[in-house]
């Protein structure tokens, strides 16, 4: 087994280019979908009135209280270069008691915007009339006191703890794209057994004194071990370098990706046992795989795929019950016990598929 294993190695180690693009391509990949880390929009304010530093300074308290922007104070001709440029999609003239959005476009950023923009001033324009009624400005304390203390309370809290748990759809997209590469890994370490049989190496092995079972725990066995290496390495730079929420329990997570990836491993024998040559491996594991995390629902909200059908068909795959574990984990903190049945599923799956695979290339005998 150790020979099969070194002979994998060598080969990889001879061209590590390919290894290190399907490392890329899951942080890249994360990185175009998902956004990256969120990071607050920044929107350019400026006044040219008389008294434009009071003003500056008035509404850039009054704006920033909603975490989703950031407003800045900058220079007037600045703002509107960048928005002339397109460096900028919006920028905010302000007034005593109004506002000018300078743009050259209608993107629905700006549309959103302005709903905010409008919502802060119309309300800042309520406060101040209310203000001048009453001729007295203690009022305006008693009001925004009203708004953080009103005269209902709600409580609201999680189905297993008090905390509310936060559902981040990137760090979902970052596992989906992350095990979505490790298939096309595993997938063409596997085929290796194609190209050994086809080359006459898989014959000069059998001639050797090393069995069968030992022949293909080496293939099986380097195949896992590099799609592991690769998986964390990935999540490790996701978690430690780019600050993604990888959960707090990180060696659980690494076990369910490892019954993950010994699942498709043995779903790539089982193809790799209907096939006949690399290419016809080629022309179909590329085209199958991508399809599995949409039937999984890998890409969408949870609950999103109700179709009893594609349902069932997702359950017959290791990536649906691998993506609830690891949600489970991660936005849940599941402990183990919460997620063996997912384990015993995916477990279950691969043992079938690896027992049919093998069958199938003994019986072809080729």
């Amino acid at each position: 087994m150790k020979s099969v294993i070194w002979a994998q190695f060598s080969k990889d180690k001879r061209n590590p280019f390919v290894l290190l693009l399907f490392i890329a391509g899951s942080i890249l990949a994360t990185l175009l979908f998902a956004g990256g880390a969120y990071i607050p929009t920044t929107i350019a304010i400026f006044s040219e009135e008389p008294n434009a530093a009071e003003i500056e300074a008035k509404w850039e308290e009054l704006l920033n209280v909603d975490d989703s922007f950031h407003f800045v104070v900058v220079d007037a001709k600045q703002a509107r270069e960048d928005v002339k440029d397109g460096k900028a999609d919006i920028a905010v003239k302000l007034f005593e008691h109004d506002y000018q959005l300078v743009t050259t476009s209608e993107l629905s950023s700006v549309a959103y915007v302005q709903h905010y923009v409008h919502k802060v001033f119309h309300q800042e324009a309520q406060i101040r009339a209310i203000v001048e009624a009453e001729g007295d400005e203690q009022v305006r304390s008693e009001i925004e006191a009203y708004f953080t203390e009103g005269p209902f309370q709600v409580e609201v809290q999680g189905l297993h703890t008090e905390e509310i748990p936060k559902y981040n759809i990137s760090v979902q997209l970052m596992f989906a794209f992350s095990l979505l590469i490790s298939m096309f890994i595993l997938g063409f370490k596997v085929n290796n057994v194609t190209n050994d049989k086809v080359s006459g190496v898989w014959n000069r092995m059998i001639l050797s004194p090393l069995s069968k079972t030992k022949m293909y725990s080496g293939y099986i066995s380097y195949s896992f071990f590099i799609t592991l290496a690769q998986l964390v390495v990935v999540l490790l730079i996701f978690k430690y370098v780019l600050n993604y929420e990888v959960g707090d329990n990180f060696p659980l997570v690494i076990l369910i990706v490892a019954c993950f990836i010994f699942s498709m491993i043995s779903l790539a024998m089982l193809i790799t046992g209907i096939v006949r040559t690399p290419e016809q491996f080629y022309s179909i594991y590329p085209s199958f795989i991508p399809v599995i995390p949409l039937i999984s629902g890998a890409y969408m909200m949870p609950g999103t795929i109700t179709n009893p059908v594609l349902v069932f068909i997702a359950d017959l795959f290791p990536m649906a019950h691998a993506m609830e574990a690891l949600m489970s984990v991660v936005f849940y903190q599941a402990s183990l016990q919460d997620v063996m049945m997912q384990l015993l599923i995916m477990l279950l799956i691969g043992v079938i598929a690896m027992g049919v695979g093998i069958n199938l290339i003994e019986r072809r005998g080729s």
